[in-house]
């Protein structure tokens, strides 16, 4: 029976995990910590690694790996800019992922975002609950008459835009890859005439060099002013610092992120009883028109149903001699 490690887990990754592993496939052990090159000694006499968006796979890591006889890592998300690929293949890791489990959660989720925002939901609740009613601050605007831009239209910003449809917005959207499927739902625009006529942009492309702080000072400038930003992909897609200043000269109006750049160090654990040394975030969290939550876009029944059957099915795949066509390279 193979012997797994799994990393950066929570109660709720066993629990999926256990049930997708009944009757028992192979031996999971889980760690809470994540893997990075201080913890790469617990992997010592496992079979193969499972891993998940925040934990660090760089060269020194898939090295050590190597050194402990572990030829796969099986990643439990889509994303994979945390893995040295060009490492791992190298050094003949195989690396796999899941890279479909749900679109429609993270899809959903950045919805969800852009209705609390826009209705002010969070600053209304806290109204109520102090039993003031008065509606004076929380006018939003009617998303029928926006216009929505998505930028990348693979599953998940595919999935965004047949459930913003349904609000009868005008719809632009860009990816370098055009798909006929998104064509028919939205019009495929240069990512500047994006920026210039959007009242609401939200980022589903993956995080690569080309990617990497593509919300920067210069593109916030050609927006609208007032803009709404929706990131539920990768931290880095936006410049934090330059989202803050966009915040304080009035040119974003509203922000939300379920991911940050350094997200590492914060998300999926309590944090309540520290105070929190990143100045950048903390001053974004002090703005009443910005939305953080933890990463959750992903976080439904549905999603962690897959993300478990497909990471186990990978693992089995690998050790079998077959390919999902899940695997990286």
């Amino acid at each position: 029976m193979k012997k797994i490690a799994v990393f950066s887990t929570k109660p709720y990754d066993k629990a999926f995990l256990d049930r997708a592993n009944t009757p028992t496939r192979m031996q999971l052990d889980y760690f809470e910590t994540r893997l990075k090159r201080e913890s790469v000694k617990l992997v010592e006499g496992y079979d193969a690694v499972s891993c998940f968006v925040n934990d660090i796979v760089d060269e020194s890591v898939l090295q050590c790996l190597v050194d402990m006889g572990i030829s796969l890592i099986v990643l439990r998300c889509a994303g994979f800019n945390n893995v040295d690929l060009a490492a791992a293949q190298r050094l003949g890791v195989q690396v796999s992922r899941v890279p479909s489990y749900s679109p429609e959660s993270v899809a959903e989720h950045a919805v969800a975002m852009m209705l609390a925002l826009n209705r002010k939901i969070n600053k209304a609740y806290n109204r109520v609950k102090e039993h003031n009613f008065d509606l004076d601050g929380l006018m939003g605007f009617n998303m029928q008459q926006a216009t929505i831009g998505v930028i990348g239209t693979g599953k998940i910003g595919l999935a965004a835009l047949r459930a913003l449809r349904g609000f009868g917005s005008t719809l632009l959207c860009h990816d370098p890859y055009p798909n006929d499927e998104a064509a028919a739902l939205a019009d495929y625009v240069p990512l500047d005439t994006l920026f210039r006529t959007c009242d609401i942009i939200s980022l589903h492309c993956p995080l690569m060099e080309s990617t990497y702080h593509l919300i920067d000072k210069t593109s916030i400038a050609q927006m609208k002013d007032g803009v709404m930003l929706i990131n539920t992909s990768r931290g880095a897609l936006l410049n934090a610092q330059d989202a803050l200043d966009g915040m304080k000269q009035g040119k974003i109006g509203y922000l939300g992120l379920d991911v940050y750049e350094l997200e590492g160090e914060l998300f999926f654990r309590d944090l309540s009883d520290r105070v929190m040394h990143d100045d950048v975030f903390g001053l974004l969290l002090s703005y009443h028109n910005v939305l953080v939550t933890g990463h959750q876009g992903y976080f439904t029944r549905e999603a962690l149903t897959e993300i478990a059957q497909t990471t186990l099915n990978n693992v089995e795949a690998h050790f079998s001699g077959r390919r999902t066509g899940n695997e990286l390279f």
